[in-house]
């Protein structure tokens, strides 16, 4: 069965935290028109407070983006009676804001999809650097879709987000 993965990471400092920054911040898109492609792939997104927000995309093997491997986070992805089962790893532990226990992970059907959402506060080590923040976007659809599936309402939506503070 396909599995249409998308990863959206939108980076910022305190600089972002107010004002015009936290606005172009906030209207930053969350789903995008997913390109086509053959085989097990991961459309990346990443959207930094350096570059005002814009896009830059990229295509990575689903392969590491599912075990974690080089990108930070992992995305736990198993097929089984006909459901895909999507937990996202959380890590690094560190950069976690309090929230409650993780919800439990989602079984899609075949023409659904989720998003889901977390989020990562980081300070350096030394407090030489502002804190940095991260939101992360999984947009995760089991079987065939259209190219432009996450620009609409997603039939899971997982809010995992803590307070940053």
């Amino acid at each position: 069965m396909e599995i249409t993965v998308q990863w959206v990471r939108t980076s910022w400092t305190k600089r972002s935290r107010g004002g015009e920054a936290a606005a172009r911040r906030n209207a930053a898109p969350v789903g995008f028109t997913v390109p086509a492609a053959s085989g097990p792939f991961a459309h990346v997104v990443r959207m930094h407070e350096e570059d005002r927000f814009e896009p830059r995309e990229s295509r990575e093997e689903l392969r590491p983006v599912a075990v974690g491997l080089g990108l930070g986070l992992g995305l736990g992805l198993r097929e089984t009676d006909g459901r895909l089962r999507v937990l996202p790893r959380v890590n690094p532990l560190f950069g976690l804001p309090p929230r409650p226990r993780r919800p439990p992970a989602v079984r899609l059907r075949s023409g659904e999809w989720v998003r889901w959402q977390l989020n990562y506060r980081f300070s350096s080590a030394a407090g030489v650097r502002d804190w940095s923040y991260w939101l992360d976007t999984f947009n995760i659809a089991y079987g065939p879709v259209d190219g432009d599936v996450f620009l609409s309402e997603p039939t899971v939506f997982v809010d995992e987000c803590g307070p940053l503070r």
